[in-house]
């Protein structure tokens, strides 16, 4: 049974939210994919905080007109799942990886603002790091020089204390 066209509007208005926050859209075809896995890649992606939707492509060509993902309409052909996210890694990382374990699923193009992406540079863009992985590595980079000064700071009095300890036990043998 097909959408009237007030819910057509609405989905229509529903993507094209997700769309304005987003910072990478990955398309992926699903032909021949059993429900229940669609239903683990939907929780999967649900838990990563990507936004997962099969969508008619007329639908979902009137949800990036006019925004950065414009040039994303020519790939929407066939059977396709879009998965929109406001990491740029993490659709990318979701779905990627669920296409490595099902044949089924295919990964047919993605996008970032004003750049379409192929199969191949989704895949490299699932390789890397997401954006608290590489935060925590600032951090962790940032932090180990002041770490080490520290350590080397408290290792001063710590020298002097165990001089000390070890001048005190040597009278008390003696």
């Amino acid at each position: 049974m097909g959408l009237n066209l007030d819910d057509k509007k609405a989905v229509v208005a529903e993507v094209s939210a997700k769309v304005a926050q987003a910072q990478a859209i990955v398309l992926a075809e699903y032909r021949g994919l059993e429900v229940g896995d669609m239903t683990a890649l939907r929780a999967k992606a649900r838990s990563s905080g990507v936004y997962f939707r099969v969508l008619k492509n007329t639908l979902a060509r009137r949800a990036v007109t006019g925004t950065p993902f414009e040039s994303l309409a020519q790939h929407m052909i066939g059977p396709l799942a879009y998965g929109i996210s406001a990491d740029p890694v993490a659709a990318a990382k979701v779905l990627n990886e669920f296409a490595k374990a099902n044949e089924r699923f295919v990964i047919k193009a993605g996008a970032m603002p004003g750049q379409v992406m192929t199969p191949k540079q989704v895949a490299t863009l699932a390789t890397m790091p997401s954006r608290e992985e590489l935060l925590a590595k600032l951090m962790g980079t940032m932090q180990a020089p002041i770490a080490t000064l520290v350590r080397t700071l408290n290792e001063v009095p710590g020298k002097f204390v165990r001089t000390l300890a070890a001048v005190r036990d040597q009278k008390q043998a003696a």
